[in-house]
């Protein structure tokens, strides 16, 4: 799985894991990794894993949840790792960013596997870390990563193993790399007694795909009949030229009044309204996590002008697409920063 084997340490060869956490990080994310491995050592009597809690100057982060999280200690003063995780929202960089990247990447030159969770993956990105691998990136960000980064490949596969890289979707997926170092590390039979622990019913494995829920629906894409997931295929290779809903109907062999029926029956509104809604939740993602103007974000996301996306968005969302990037800029860290360059 891993360009360095775990089977290569030794019996007493201790694994070490930071976790560098940004402000505004997930919390579950961080616990979904630490818990099981924390179990492990507990079932197994041991100490084979072992973490660090990591800050770019080693003070308190405060997490999403408004959790305060008291690092062990700042990224410039943080001992041998076998790994390095980042943890951070999208818009997560460092207070001096020529000394942080410059940090993560001497931490890959002498060894570390570098990762990045969920949002962790956009600063992981920035430092160049990422060039040339393939990236998971969680579904709600995949527009905003595309965005910033339109030169890297990405997966909707839960976990990306990818040489020394590692990127994982989201918290449960984290539970489950953690699940497979265990494994790798102390057997089968620690990592079922984990799993039980913690309820989880099973190990995702390889080439697992997220699940994307249906917009504003109770389906996950996946769930439903073949015509509508062709159709939502469709619809999001062409968010920034829409295709007429006759079109997309002539692609998968359907006729429009059949999709108009699939559609409402199982997403509970027509095509063409749940395309808009789909268009619109790629300009928010832009509006909250670049700093695209206003006009280049409603061509990237489909609408004819600023106007017309500031009407469809202020209709969906109860506030216009300058209001809501003002309101997300007053809960970063540095008031009314700017979001992190595309």
């Amino acid at each position: 799985m891993f360009t360095r084997s775990i089977h290569s340490m030794t019996e007493n060869e201790n694994i070490q894991l930071g976790f560098l956490i940004f402000p505004g990080f997930p919390m579950a994310c961080l616990t979904s990794m630490i818990e099981p491995l924390r179990a492990a050592n507990e079932i197994a009597d041991t100490r084979a894993f072992e973490w660090t809690l990591i800050s770019e100057e080693g003070g308190p982060v405060e997490s999403s949840a408004a959790v305060a999280f008291h690092p062990n200690c700042a990224l410039a003063g943080a001992a041998h790792l076998d790994y390095l995780f980042l943890l951070s929202p999208p818009t997560g960089t460092f207070i001096d960013p020529r000394k942080g990247y410059g940090a993560l990447r001497n931490r890959a030159r002498h060894g570390a596997i570098m990762g990045g969770v969920s949002g962790g993956v956009f600063p992981l990105a920035r430092s160049g870390l990422l060039d040339g691998h393939v990236t998971s990136v969680h579904w709600c960000y995949a527009a905003a990563f595309a965005d910033e980064f339109p030169d890297h490949r990405t997966t909707d596969d839960v976990i990306m193993v990818d040489r020394r890289r590692v990127t994982i979707s989201g918290a449960a997926a984290g539970f489950d790399l953690a699940l497979r170092l265990i494994q790798q590390r102390l057997g089968d039979e620690v990592t079922t007694e984990v799993a039980c622990w913690f309820q989880h019913p099973f190990v995702r494995g390889d080439g697992v795909r997220q699940r994307v829920p249906a917009l504003r629906s109770t389906a996950a894409s996946d769930m439903l009949p073949e015509p509508v997931g062709q159709a939502l295929r469709i619809m999001d290779d062409h968010l920034e030229d829409p295709i007429a809903v006759g079109d997309i109907c002539e692609q998968i062999g359907i006729s429009p009044r059949h999709l108009e029926r699939l559609f409402k029956m199982q997403l509970g509104k027509s095509p063409k309204l749940y395309y808009r809604e789909k268009r619109l939740d790629a300009a928010r993602q832009l509006v909250m996590y670049s700093n695209r103007p206003l006009r280049e974000i409603a061509l990237a996301s489909g609408f004819s002008s600023p106007s017309a996306l500031r009407k469809r968005y202020a209709e969906a969302y109860s506030l216009t697409p300058e209001e809501d990037r003002d309101r997300i800029n007053m809960f970063r860290v540095q008031q009314n920063a700017p979001v992190p360059s595309s």
